[in-house]
């Protein structure tokens, strides 16, 4: 990577937060989960780890992510909006990365895990990161991914050669090197992201059997359940009403080869459980290291639960033909075939999707709020240990890159770049969050990818999962978060001015590929 010379020598002002100089930055981002699963966020899912990390941080209960994997991480680490259409699965060009500007600032910048912004010239290491080990790609088998790479080489042996290989913790074994190698002097600039819990289903048996029978409920009755939770907990208020079961999904007393739905449920679980020990991993290391304290966390989600029922007929470059013993694999959902073992690819579908994203409406691919709200923890233990608190700031991924700058009170970017003028950031800081400021966002939000398109201003948002005008449905978030009383037609004139603003967005986003 060359070297981005910065040409401007202002500090961003910090606000009243008070950051000892050069806190460690730990970004850890977790793959297809929804609002709900996490225990600290009313999940049967145990994720201890997560939940002591709450403990001492903020839960963080209106955090938007994009609707889909790619889109969510070229936002967070840019702090500028992308669309599919315009950038075909890659970074802007006329964008400087979080590691470009942290590593210019003195840190040491890693990455463990999952990249997925392929384009020319564009590794993690092209990007800022001095080093990376993880996949190119967005999904890939947990035994033998696809795409696998340290630094720029590709290291398919590690997994070949190792029969107890699973990539979620490999990634946290590397993650913990990165941070016991890193000089005490420098600080880090650490970035983690799982794939777990990406499909396919794939666990070891030890982990699946920790939830053998946690699910028999059923999904309609364990949404109840994880609502009465939630509410318990704050994460959602009192009167919030439970979305209907999504109509894809039978009712449970209806749904035929249960023992095969459970076990769906339980290697997804297992999944993020092993994924939690990883996150308490890196915690212990950071403590043992002397950096815990002084380290500025954010744990987030790409996407909310991805409801996509993968059949037999699929195909992808993520999908080996055989094991790595040469066994042929079983793709597809058939409830004959039980998930889990690496010559399966299944994943967890409508049911148990709609049960992650609890109470929310639609999954993954959709700009409904089970698309596109997610659960994020903000932490920096320095001042926030201790404090379990819940914030209802409206954020969102494009906020991730401004909050962390100005937390380092980092060198202002460059206006220009080699491949030209710099793309001015979308997001806005949300470092007050750690003092309890209540954020009104300067800007509405914006969402277009895959099946969804939508506006986020106030507590108004306007959102359509179809391509015409008649499509745009209105909810007033305030009022109704599980978006179940379409207000578009009694309050027309408001739904035409959004509908203008957010076309008048997607115009602006198009001129920025010129």
């Amino acid at each position: 990577m060359k070297k981005i010379t910065l040409t401007i020598a202002l500090l961003f002002l910090c606000t009243a937060t008070t950051l000892a100089a050069k806190p460690n930055v730990v970004l850890i981002i977790a793959d297809d989960i929804g609002f709900s699963d996490f225990g600290c966020f009313g999940g049967e899912i145990k994720t201890p780890a997560l939940d002591a990390l709450a403990k001492d941080g903020v839960r963080m209960t209106q955090f938007y992510s994009e609707n889909m994997c790619w889109v969510t991480r070229a936002s967070l680490l840019t702090g500028v909006y992308h669309k599919t259409s315009l950038q075909k699965g890659h970074l802007h060009s006329r964008c400087v990365t979080l590691a470009e500007a942290l590593r210019e600032n003195g840190y040491a910048t890693r990455m463990s895990g999952k990249w997925h912004l392929n384009g020319p010239k564009n590794l993690p290491v092209d990007r800022g990161f001095e080093h990376w080990y993880g996949i190119d790609g967005g999904a890939a088998s947990f035994f033998a991914p696809a795409g696998l790479y340290r630094d720029r080489e590709k290291v398919a042996h590690e997994f070949k050669n190792d029969p107890d290989y699973y990539i979620t913790n490999a990634i946290t074994e590397t993650a913990v090197t990165y941070v016991k190698e890193t000089p005490k002097e420098k600080p880090l600039f650490l970035y983690v992201a799982y794939t777990a819990a990406h499909w396919p289903l794939h666990a070891f048996d030890k982990d699946i059997a920790e939830y053998k029978g946690a699910f028999a409920k059923g999904w309609d009755v364990l949404r109840k359940e994880r609502l009465e939770r939630m509410i318990k907990l704050g994460i959602v208020a009192p009167d919030t009403p439970l979305s209907p079961r999504d109509p894809n999904a039978p009712a449970w007393e209806d749904a035929e080869n249960k023992e095969w739905q459970q076990r769906r449920m339980e290697v997804y679980a297992a999944q993020i459980s092993v994924m939690d020990r990883g996150v308490g991993k890196i915690i212990q290391t950071l403590k043992s290291e002397g950096r815990y304290e002084n380290t500025l966390f954010l744990f987030m989600v790409d996407n909310g639960g991805c409801h996509v029922e993968y059949p037999p007929s699929r195909k992808g470059y993520y999908l080996p033909q055989k094991t790595r013993t040469g066994e042929p694999m079983k793709p597809g959902n058939l409830p004959t075939i039980m998930p889990g073992p690496e010559n399966t690819y299944q994943s967890y579908g409508y049911g148990w999707a709609n049960l992650s994203n609890t109470p929310l409406r639609l999954f993954k691919r959709y700009d409904h709020e089970g698309g596109v709200r997610t659960p994020a923890i903000f932490a920096y233990p320095k001042k926030t240990a201790g404090e379990n608190r819940i914030d209802r700031n409206v954020v969102h991924a494009i906020d991730v890159m401004p909050t962390f700058l100005e937390a380092i009170s980092a060198k202002a970017l460059p206006d220009k770049l080699p491949t030209g003028k710099r793309i001015a950031f979308d997001g806005e800081s949300f470092l007050g969050v750690l003092d309890k400021e209540t954020k009104h966002r300067k800007k509405s939000l914006f969402f277009h990818h895959s099946n969804g398109k939508a506006i986020r201003d106030g507590d108004w948002k306007l959102v359509s999962s179809g391509s015409k005008e008649k499509d745009w449905e209105l909810y007033n978030l305030a009022k109704d978060p599980c978006e179940l009383n379409n207000l578009a037609k009694e309050k027309s004139e408001l739904a035409s001015e959004l509908a203008k603003k957010w076309t008048q967005w997607s115009e602006r986003q198009k001129k920025r590929t010129k």
